[in-house]
């Protein structure tokens, strides 16, 4: 069918002057949809002519799509904050991923996924420099004995991994709920913000380890499982399998000063269940929007096997203790440093200014974060 004048047009509207519109890098190669435009609009076309409904779902806000005469759909949001977006198409209230767009495992699910940009100077310590030397993200298997099958783990080597004989603190970097061990890699990119901060002097060369958190499905998905046991059989594999594999493949120190444990979402409460209670093995820690719950009147001191409960033995068994969050969302990030401070521990609160549960408030984290780490 021959395109209309209309449809030939709105083809160029991601391209047009006036709209100072570009593709979103992450579109896969050629598709010049969605685009974003200066003021964070971002514009979707799908071809569906049967179709009676069309929506774009972001992140549960949804737009309906127009239709023109050759059955082509297009919708512009309003303007979206900066950062990385989950996002489905929904066809006669089916939901689909977008042709156009690459997609992530998040939501439990592979989906399609949409960056709004930030200025070049605030995406800089997130973005490739090409001055710089840069590390591996290797892709790993191995075999766990705990749960009898091939697991798959992400390993960031720094730079100077494949020219020294020298070994290297780990960090063992986890995602969050309905994600997987892809999340920092692909969404999080990891990879540039250590490579970034290793450069410029901030951080020390180290490994990162980046595993899946048997997480990757929303909590309630399987029956019967408390919230006390999602994602629980994690901490096993971690210990017995993961660690063990990674010493005895890569050049790494093995003592506790030079092992830490961070994440975000979930993966920040299976951080503190982690290494709170293994503080022989972890001695830096970190929490990314963690999701920390603890009931009213809860005495920290009986937390995690008695850890806080002598501030002057923590402060000499952890070299940093950080929590995060961003400034929109209610994760209680700071009142649990505060209730740590007032009790004498040395707990660090981060705050991302203008973000919320999204991937820009993670990056931010561990951007604050590395600096402090492996530094006794």
């Amino acid at each position: 069918m021959k395109k209309t004048l209309f449809s030939l047009l709105a083809s160029l509207l991601c391209i047009g002057a006036a709209a100072q519109a570009v593709p979103a890098s992450t579109n896969v190669p050629t598709k010049e949809y969605p685009c974003v435009d200066a003021q964070g609009r971002a514009t979707f076309q799908i071809e569906a002519p049967t179709a009676t409904d069309v929506q774009v779902d972001i992140c549960n806000v949804k737009y309906p799509m127009t239709k023109n005469a050759d059955g082509v759909w297009q919708v512009t949001t309003d303007p979206l904050v900066v950062g990385f977006h989950y996002y489905a198409l929904l066809v006669d209230g089916v939901r689909v991923n977008d042709p156009n767009s690459e997609t992530f495992y998040g939501c439990s699910q592979q989906t399609s996924g949409i960056e709004i940009p930030e200025t070049p100077e605030e995406a800089a310590y997130y973005t490739y420099n090409k001055d710089i030397a840069h590390g591996q993200v290797r892709e790993c298997q191995y075999w766990s004995e705990i749960e009898q099958q091939v697991r798959t783990c992400y390993v960031y080597t720094p730079a100077e991994y494949e020219t020294s004989n020298a070994s290297y603190p780990v960090l063992y970097l986890q995602h969050g709920m309905g994600e997987d061990q892809r999340g920092w890699h692909e969404q999080g990119h990891m990879a540039n913000i250590m490579d970034n901060s290793i450069a410029a002097g901030k951080s020390v060369p180290m490994i990162v380890v980046m595993d899946y958190g048997n997480c990757g499905y929303g909590f309630g998905a399987k029956a019967g499982e408390s919230m006390m046991e999602f994602g629980a059989s994690f901490y096993p594999v971690l210990l017995q399998d993961i660690i063990p594999y990674i010493e005895k493949t890569f050049r790494v120190k093995t003592d506790r000063w030079n092992r830490a444990m961070a994440g975000l979402s979930w993966g920040g409460h299976q951080t503190f269940d982690v290494a709170l209670t293994h503080l022989d093995l972890f001695a830096w820690m970190g929490t990314f929007s963690g999701a920390i719950f603890n009931m009213p009147g809860t005495d920290f001191k009986t937390l995690y096997n008695g850890a806080f409960a002598d501030a002057d033995a923590f402060n000499k068994q952890v070299g940093y203790l950080f929590m995060g969050m961003g400034s929109e969302e209610n994760f209680g990030a700071n009142t649990f440093v505060k209730t740590l401070n007032d009790m004498g521990i040395n707990a660090t609160y981060y705050e991302s200014p203008g973000t919320a549960h999204e991937w820009l408030t993670w990056r931010r984290c561990l951007n604050e974060f590395i600096p402090h780490i492996f530094r006794k």
